[in-house]
């Protein structure tokens, strides 16, 4: 769901049966919740959704609007009197870009529990990606618009790995395969300039921190408990690392979040290192379909 307007939205991935889920936090100034759960000490084995929302730490209230609607479909934790829905959530920073006083909310959060599907992601300003912008080293007016990417990956004998991202990085984003730099920072001609050049010349960057965060989740249909989808995360942010530069600053709350709906064995290494190859696949593709918004351009306008 999103609102074009205020250009700010959330994305649900429901996961009906349940799922081991793991988390990896690398970014220095998160906004997220329900993760302390997801400690391979702590109880609860199983999420029952994910929420990626826009809005800073306000936008953590649409994770309360996806547990009503799973509650309501008798979804979540039973606790003996009923059930309660587990569902952490990650956030990024856009209050800057469109309105700041409108922030994904309760019901934005239901509206997209509820419609959510097995049809293809709708991938650029949709979602948590509705508002997000990357390249901000030189400050939010050189920037260029991020958004919401997907992918995946099937091999023979049935493994699925996707991933789903809203790329809102401080950094520029490179494309995986080629090395071309898809979005950054731009000079006084419009012309992306390196993102070590902006960051060598400048004493103090003029982005406030936690203002940026790219936040994901990947998933497969994998045989794993939620200490290995612990490691999956972990491995996947080795894609952020192959699409976006720099990652994981002081200015940035990078999270992962991995999770296994189970069916086909495979070795923890293997689901790892395709999740890392298959975000960094999502991130450039969330950078190719944004379109440009509020003065900003999109890779598709520079190309």
């Amino acid at each position: 769901m999103q609102d074009l307007k205020a250009m700010t939205g959330c994305t649900v991935v429901v996961l009906e049966e349940g799922s081991p889920c793991g988390v990896d936090v690398r970014g220095s100034a998160p906004g997220t919740r329900e993760t302390d759960l997801l400690n391979p000490i702590n109880m609860v084995e199983k999420v029952n959704a994910i929420v990626l929302t826009g809005g800073s730490a306000y936008g953590l209230d649409s994770a309360s609007g996806v547990m009503r609607y799973l509650e309501e479909q008798g979804m979540g934790h039973n606790v003996g009197v009923g059930v309660v829905p587990i569902v952490p959530a990650a956030v990024i920073f856009d209050l800057s870009f469109g309105s700041p006083k409108v922030r994904p909310d309760q019901k934005m959060g239901y509206e997209a529990a509820k419609k959510a599907s097995k049809a293809p992601v709708q991938q650029g300003n949709a979602g948590a990606g509705t508002g997000a912008t990357v390249g901000k080293l030189a400050g939010g007016k050189r920037a260029m618009k991020g958004g919401l990417g997907s992918a995946s990956i099937q091999l023979p004998n049935g493994l699925v790995i996707g991933a789903i991202v809203a790329v809102n990085a401080v950094g520029e984003v490179h494309d995986p395969v080629t090395g071309k730099v898809l979005a950054g920072a731009r000079d006084d001609g419009g012309n992306i300039k390196s993102a070590l050049s902006w960051m060598i010349e400048q004493s103090t960057p003029p982005v406030p921190s936690g203002t940026n965060t790219t936040i994901a989740v990947v998933a497969s249909n994998a045989n794993l408990n939620k200490t290995q989808a612990n490691k999956v995360a972990q491995m996947a942010h080795n894609g952020l690392a192959k699409a976006i530069f720099p990652v994981h600053t002081m200015s940035d709350g990078d999270t992962i979040f991995a999770v296994a709906t189970g069916g086909v064995e495979a070795s923890v290494n293997l689901v790892g290192s395709l999740s890392a190859e298959v975000l960094a696949v999502a991130v450039a593709n969330a950078i190719k379909a944004a379109e440009g918004a509020e003065g900003l351009p999109a890779y598709r306008d520079l190309t």
